[in-house]
């Protein structure tokens, strides 16, 4: 969630703090701030709101030294306000943190015997009061900084600065991601490569409980025994951490637009030279030895997972079990030997899905992970990682990851069908040679961009709205509301279609605009039906099918777009595009913060 970065460079580092922290709005923040060492003495610059109102702030009050901290800060103890805006200071340090600290009530408690007092409501502040007691009571930096984590219980990223410490930065992680930065006589600690890409291609992620001390001349780890270890130094892929909107608007429509290319290079990764199989790296994996899936996700990759169960169900036969991960974790549910255990993440960091995977460690027979970044958390912790290769996503509302999930665990699914018997070599060369032609008809769906842009105008003017959809089109709904309902803010719910007269046909009325999702497939029909029973009660019916659909379909449909023909099976790849485009127009005619709406981050590594 919140970013975090720190240099020690040889040039003035706050133009260069400012630009990393850029490169990590994607990650959602309310406030932000860098400190600085100007002839070993710290100071200080904060503001709430947007990195802008930051720089505007250093043009006026300007920052110099050649080392420094910075972080963009989304609240989680305390109000986004200037008290509460990091980097919090304590005398002769100064600290940036991501997670949360959940001791902090006892330590501050503990501080306040000792005669040292609060003055921001964050647990951050906890964490430098600590640190200068310790330095008070006269050990050196480092060792106060050790002494403090020692004492933290929770989930952290941390950076520390020091007076009089021009060539210091200690780091400490603790299920919040942090990596270290190589470069030539200069070092950098970021949140995640995309940060210090500019800086250098040369990473050091940091494993659980390391602790990192970091000098010009390079870093000094010790893990969480306190032994000295060495971690490998990672080549990132530049081309990975692009981060300009290459001419659109926004990057969620730069991301829309991306789909059919990073779903093309997707399927490269996995689809074997022949075209007719799927081949996974390492030693693979091979589905006949499992009795069941466990897929565990959160967000738009839970409805990934929601859409996975269909595929795996229907193509290979084979009973899954899908979880959101904060609940999954704490209900604590059984996991039989013979069980694959799935966890899908966009940034590889999501802390409740790492939690349910170190609950599956030992007890599932293989944990496999879908993730988009390699380097990860959760790919690291996984038997095998299966990268999606979306490139950067920088919007907070997830496209073009959704459908790179979708795909990859479509590929699965045939492979389980395969491994298991349920599906021939020639059904699954058949199926994968559609898959192959799926990023040429998504770019006919983004061809009705005007269509969509046209049919959100009139969406944007409604308070609520429906999502309706049966079969794989149930989990897309789900998508297309929490799609709405995140960037435009219009409230909207979705359900399977077939639970409307279960309730949800109470809200019915004139002025609620209800999409439904229906492909000319076997269930058609019974969706046709549930329609008919909206617009019998004046209520506004969008309908997004295909020519088959749109050929069967009365009169009295509010709005009607015609999506391209498809394969039923690959049906929900295509459909995103509707979820999306709807949600994006929506937003831009009500004049939202389409990239980084409210309250949102795009990496959740606190719960």
């Amino acid at each position: 969630m919140c970013g975090i970065v720190g240099i020690l460079g040889q040039h003035e580092v706050a133009p260069t703090l400012v630009e990393a922290l850029r490169r990590l709005e994607y990650r959602g923040y309310d406030s932000a701030g860098i400190a600085t060492l100007k002839d070993g003495r710290l100071d200080r610059r904060r503001a709430v709101g947007k990195l802008v109102n930051l720089s505007d702030l250093l043009v006026h009050e300007p920052l110099a030294g050649k080392a420094g901290i910075g972080h963009t800060r989304w609240a989680t103890h305390g109000a986004p306000n200037l008290a509460n805006t990091h980097p919090h200071r304590a005398g002769p340090v100064a600290v940036v943190h991501n997670g949360i600290i959940e001791n902090y009530r006892d330590l501050r408690t503990d501080l306040a015997t000792k005669g040292i007092g609060h003055e921001t409501d964050t647990d951050t502040e906890t964490v430098a009061l600590l640190t200068r007691h310790f330095m008070d009571q006269g050990l050196p930096p480092v060792e106060a900084a050790k002494r403090t984590i020692e004492r933290l219980e929770g989930a952290y990223a941390l950076l520390f600065l020091f007076d009089g410490e021009p060539d210091l930065l200690v780091a400490a992680r603790k299920g919040s991601p942090l990596a270290v930065g190589h470069g030539t006589g200069e070092m950098f600690v970021g949140s995640d490569a995309i940060a210090l890409a500019p800086m250098t291609d040369r990473v050091t992620y940091l494993d659980e409980g390391d602790i990192a001390v970091v000098t010009r001349e390079g870093v000094t780890i010790t893990d969480e025994k306190g032994n000295t270890v060495d971690r490998p130094v990672k080549r990132i892929r530049i081309g990975n951490t692009r981060v300009d909107k290459a001419g659109h608007k926004h990057f969620m429509a730069k991301e829309i637009t991306e789909q059919p290319a990073v779903i093309g290079d997707a399927l490269g990764h996995y689809l074997s030279a022949d075209g007719r199989d799927v081949t996974l790296p390492g030693d693979g994996l091979d589905f006949s030895g499992f009795d069941r899936l466990t897929m565990v996700a959160c967000g738009t990759a839970y409805y990934a997972c929601l859409t996975a169960k269909y595929w795996f169900e229907q193509l290979a036969g084979m009973p899954v079990e899908v979880d959101i991960a904060s609940e999954f974790r704490y209900r604590e549910p059984p996991v039989t030997p013979r069980t694959c255990a799935v966890f899908v993440s966009q940034s590889g960091e999501t802390a409740d899905t790492l939690a349910a995977l170190r609950y599956c460690e030992g007890k599932a027979d293989t944990i496999l992970s879908v993730v988009n970044v390699d380097e990860s958390s959760i790919a690291r912790e996984s038997d095998l990682a299966l990268p999606i290769h979306a490139g950067a996503e920088i919007g907070v509302a997830s496209t073009k990851a959704f459908t790179c999930q979708l795909t990859v665990l479509l590929l699965l699914a045939l492979k389980a069908a395969k491994d298991r018997g349920a599906m021939s070599a020639d059904d699954m060369a058949d199926t994968l040679s559609s898959l192959r032609g799926l990023p040429a008809t998504i770019n006919h769906a983004l061809e009705l961009d005007d269509d969509f842009a046209k049919a959100a105008r009139r969406l944007s003017e409604a308070d609520n709205a429906l999502f309706l959809g049966r079969g794989l089109m149930y989990p897309l709904a789900l998508e297309g509301a929490l799609k709405l309902k995140e960037i435009s803010y219009i409230h909207a719910e979705a359900y399977a279609s077939g639970e409307l007269k279960h309730g949800p046909i109470a809200l019915i009325d004139k002025r609620m605009p209800v999409v439904v999702m229906a492909p000319r497939d076997a269930l058609f029909d019974k969706t046709v039906s549930n329609m008919q029973e909206v617009m019998a009660r004046g209520g506004k019916v969008m309908l997004i099918t295909d020519h088959a659909g749109a050929a069967e379909t009365d009169e009295g449909v509010w709005r009607l777009i015609e999506m391209p023909e498809v394969d039923p099976v690959l049906a929900p790849i295509l459909y995103a595009i509707p979820a999306q485009l709807l949600a994006y127009h929506t937003a831009v005619a009500k004049g939202t913060d389409v990239d980084q709406p409210r309250n949102l981050a795009k990496s959740v590594t606190v719960e």
